[in-house]
């Protein structure tokens, strides 16, 4: 995975707190990393979350998510998050993340997860919102 392609980079220093005992970044932080990643995505492109969540009642449910991991991040190192809509469906959303060193083109982790659109309290997909899909093409 190259940085080419991505517009959004998310800068996050390691905190101490967020390595295991082999002084890495323990597996489960990976998936805060790129949903924090994906939030701040969100600002970016000036779409409402939560406003949609109550203004449409919508959500969005996370039904996939894989992490491959490359290349051990360590305590205090600087990373940047990436992120992009690989795929919009009518329904659904599969997004692109990777985490690089900062300004590098070394890839540590790569991931991918892939967002359902549903009618909140219905546990039903339904169609994403036009304007979070005009937002992302």
């Amino acid at each position: 995975m190259k940085r080419v392609g991505f517009e959004f980079f998310y800068p996050l220093r390691v905190r101490y707190a967020e390595i295991d005992a082999q002084g890495v970044v323990f597996n489960a932080h990976y998936l805060t990393y790129f949903d924090t990643a994906l939030t701040e995505y969100l600002r970016f492109i000036d779409y409402d979350y939560m406003g949609a969540v109550k203004s449409k009642g919508i959500d969005f449910h996370l039904v996939k998510s894989t992490i491959e991991y490359l290349s051990p991040i360590h305590f205090d190192d600087t990373i940047e998050i990436s992120v992009r809509a690989k795929q919009i469906g009518n329904t659904s959303i599969t997004w692109e993340l990777g985490i690089f060193r900062e300004r590098s083109d070394h890839c540590l982790t790569r991931g991918e997860i892939i967002w359902v659109c549903a009618k909140t309290g219905e546990n039903r997909s339904c169609p994403l919102p036009p304007d979070l899909v005009e937002r992302l093409s």
